[in-house]
């Protein structure tokens, strides 16, 4: 478990189970957000500088990486030791981030969007931000893996951590 990568949904809570991983195994953590966007989410970062940031994160030996960027997965997924899928239902993460609200100084206009891209999780085909993609990825993946589909899972699998 050196190298682990959290995908889901948006509002599945892969920001949250990264800080609790980062806590207990005191490994740096990435979020994807933060190298896909130009701060306050003013705009998407050129693509091959954010490749070059995800890069640099995944050259470490031991990481935490999430998000659901599904390119990214696929730049880095043979050095993801540990894949952990977040499938949790898309009523639940739409409610959790209603109840986050918008973070980091984006619009109410780009919050709305991502609610919109959210509800989208499981229609989207052909696109690896998508339910079909992590799933893809999910099966491919021949090291360790975890698919947790609620709460009360993914606070099982915490516990169960040494």
């Amino acid at each position: 478990m050196d190298r682990i990568f959290i995908v889901g949904n948006g509002g599945s809570g892969k920001s949250w189970l990264a800080k609790e991983l980062a806590a207990k195994l005191r490994f740096p953590v990435t979020h994807l957000d933060d190298l896909h966007w130009l701060p306050g989410f003013s705009g998407e970062r050129p693509r091959h500088e954010r490749d070059q940031l995800v890069a640099e994160a995944a050259g470490n030996a031991s990481w935490i990486i999430e998000g659901i960027y599904g390119s990214v997965l696929k730049q880095i997924f043979s050095r993801v030791t540990t894949l952990i899928w977040l499938d949790l239902a898309d009523d639940e993460c739409i409610a959790n981030l209603v109840r986050r609200g918008q973070t980091d100084g984006g619009t109410p206009e780009q919050f709305e969007e991502l609610l919109e891209y959210t509800r989208g999780y499981r229609l989207r085909r052909n696109h690896l931000n998508s339910f079909e993609a992590h799933h893809w990825f999910y099966e491919q993946h021949t090291e360790q893996k975890y698919r947790l589909t609620s709460r009360s899972e993914v606070a099982d699998f915490l516990a169960g951590l040494r």
